[in-house]
């Protein structure tokens, strides 16, 4: 019985100390709150699972993909770990943890003496649910590599291969030096400029909420994202506003062409106020302060067309 008594009490302490922490992550989460939500979200075309090189304004390593719709292929430096996706993630994911807490219910039932099956309900019960869990995840399995096969094949054959950045002067304040690309497609004084109106512009239309506005400057996949995290906000009865945002320093990382795509990777550092208030009262709920940021942010365009955002990555 002191067994027992104790392993209940263990088991309480633990459920306990989750349900405080999971509320703690959220609220962290939500601080880090300005457009792209402090995460590493979309696409960077046939490069998606491989980091840009560091720049000086980054000399890190950019984080992996939190959020992408890429699917992993055979590129090298792709690490099946790092990857988006349901069943790719650390540890087990979500259907193995439903079948370790499965398991441990009847753990428990077996140690408390009432029975392998005693604390979930029964053995029929148990096993019609397990075997249905196996099949489902047999199935998705099955699915997910026939969909891999395909995007393996020559998806990115006529891919244009790009040159690592060149080692040009280093960006200073106010915006980005000229000179600092070497690699094709050529980037010019005039698309560095681009790049940090973007900066500037996307910031604006998601502390506005203008989802029509996100959508003429960045892709549908971000765009989602941005959606995503506005319903969160407005679910919190939050809203995100976002102010004096100023590019400090920039570089390019890498910049390649995929078939008619151009893509640009680019290093910024900038500064912003971020802040998080409810959407009821207009009270600061978090930030506020002056703040700098560094991530390296992605853009593409067809070939002859304009410049749309398409993936922003963490740096490290």
């Amino acid at each position: 019985m002191t067994f027992a008594s104790n392993l209940r009490a263990v088991v309480k302490a633990l459920a306990v100390v989750l349900a405080l922490a999971v509320p703690a992550a959220l609220t962290i989460s939500a601080a880090d709150a300005r457009v792209g939500g402090g995460y590493s979200s979309g696409s960077r075309g046939a490069r998606t699972f491989s980091a840009p090189p560091s720049t000086s304004t980054a000399p890190g390593t950019a984080q992996p993909f939190n959020r992408t719709i890429t699917q992993p292929s055979t590129s090298p430096g792709y690490s099946p770990g790092l990857g988006g996706g349901f069943f790719n993630r650390p540890g087990r994911g979500l259907l193995g943890g439903l079948a370790a807490g499965f398991l441990g219910a009847g753990l428990f039932g077996l140690l408390f003496g009432g029975g392998l099956f005693s604390g979930i309900g029964g053995f029929s019960s148990i096993l019609g649910l397990l075997l249905q869990i196996v099949l489902i995840v047999f199935l998705a399995r099955m699915a997910m590599s026939w969909w891999q096969r395909r995007q393996m094949g020559p998806a990115y054959a006529g891919s244009g291969l790009g040159q690592g950045p060149s080692q040009g002067s280093p960006m200073g304040l106010g915006g980005f030096g000229f000179g600092s690309s070497s690699a094709p497609p050529e980037i010019q004084p005039a698309d560095y400029e681009t790049f940090e109106r973007l900066l500037i512009e996307l910031q604006d239309a998601y502390s506005n909420e203008d989802v029509a506005r996100l959508g003429r400057v960045a892709t549908p996949e971000m765009v989602s994202y941005f959606v995503r995290d506005l319903d969160a906000n407005r679910a919190r009865n939050q809203v995100n506003k976002v102010a004096d945002t100023k590019l400090l320093q920039g570089d390019l990382s890498e910049a390649w062409r995929e078939g008619d795509n151009e893509y640009a990777s680019v290093a910024m550092r900038y500064s912003l106020i971020d802040r998080m208030l409810d959407r009821s009262s207009g009270q600061v709920v978090s930030g506020g302060q002056p703040e700098q940021v560094t991530e390296v942010w992605t853009f593409m365009r067809p070939r002859g067309g304009n410049w749309i955002l398409s993936a922003i990555q963490q740096t490290n």
